[in-house]
């Protein structure tokens, strides 16, 4: 990769500095970061940057330095991106959908009436992703209880997000609103009262699965849920990412990713942002699997009185088999 001249550095670094303080989320902190970065490239900080990849480490170092927020960043792509908005996500994503069967990599039967749905590395874009999870939660309808695996799930588009989660309720609600600096505008996102295929319903028990790489998108999804009172989440506390973010492209390899809006929660009246969100089960999330998996056996015997899945299932937490009625492969 050719490295990198002086005027090239400075153009990158006042770009990126205009983008935050016209365009982040809360114009105080843009104001001060943008400020920041002048003097930092004034003192020659970003001199030593002797690629691309090196000056984006060394501005993000400085961009999170007032609140952490690690939406925003000076982003490292090692192949080039156009130069459109959102251009360097889009170009990312449609590799990794084709990489991840539409980031629907796994569905499984786990035993006692238990379905398991992984969706990652993200929660794609409706455009990219709505056939493999429509055909994902349509497999899963007919379980008795889900796990949802988002433990490998970095982020997520919140038009998809609702999208999935209208699979998991029963009736269009109220997921989260979201507050856009440049408009000033609030817009709510609800569950869509319409999904192709059956649901899996909002009665049926649900458990999230989270790890600290949960982000964005994926902690929406697991935040939103747990806040209805509709999932148990278990796992490892998340990233701690509320914030939608904007792609804009500053140079052929390197993106500034600046939060334009915000979430807000309508149970809670605010987000995860900084925090993360707190397991109803805490434990290390290599646990996280077979620990909502006895939950949810435990549920379906105690709701399933004389039904086979409730019988499987408390073959299983009695140690049993998965296999035919009596222990015997079917």
């Amino acid at each position: 990769m050719t490295p990198l001249q002086t005027a090239e550095i400075t153009g990158i670094v006042t770009e990126t500095a205009r983008l935050t303080r016209e365009q982040y989320v809360f114009p105080e902190v843009g104001e001060a970061l943008a400020t920041l970065l002048a003097d930092r490239l004034a003192e020659g900080r970003y001199q030593q940057a002797a690629d691309p990849e090196a000056l984006g480490r060394l501005v993000t170092e400085d961009l999170q330095s007032v609140n952490q927020d690690r939406h925003l960043r000076l982003k490292f792509h090692r192949v080039a991106v156009p130069d459109t908005e959102d251009g360097a996500v889009l170009a990312e994503l449609d590799r990794e959908a084709d990489l991840s069967l539409g980031g629907v990599p796994l569905v499984e039967r786990l035993g006692g009436g238990v379905a398991r749905l992984k969706l990652a590395p993200i929660i794609f874009p409706l455009a990219m992703g709505a056939e493999p999870t429509t055909a994902g939660f349509n497999l899963v309808a007919r379980a008795e209880a889900l796990i949802l695996d988002l433990r490998e799930c970095v982020g997520g588009h919140p038009e998809a997000v609702a999208h999935i989660s209208a699979y998991l309720l029963d009736e269009p609600t109220h997921l989260t609103t979201l507050y856009d600096r440049q408009d000033g505008e609030y817009r709510q996102l609800w569950s869509p009262a319409h999904v192709p295929g059956p649901r899996f319903g909002g009665a049926k028990p649900l458990y999230v699965l989270t790890s600290k790489a949960t982000f964005s998108g994926a902690e929406a999804m697991a935040y939103d849920l747990q806040q209805q009172g509709r999932a148990v989440v278990v796992g490892e506390r998340s990233g701690g990412g509320a914030n939608p973010r904007q792609g804009f492209t500053v140079h052929p390899h390197l993106e500034a990713t600046i939060p334009v809006s915000r979430s807000i929660n309508p149970v809670s009246g605010t987000n995860w942002e900084g925090t993360g969100i707190t397991p109803d089960i805490e434990t290390d999330p290599a646990e996280a699997l077979a620990v909502a998996h006895r939950e949810a056996l435990a549920e379906v015997a105690r709701r399933g009185g004389d039904t086979h899945s409730a019988a499987e299932a408390r073959r299983l937490l009695a140690g049993g088999t998965e296999a035919g009625h009596d222990g015997e492969p079917i």
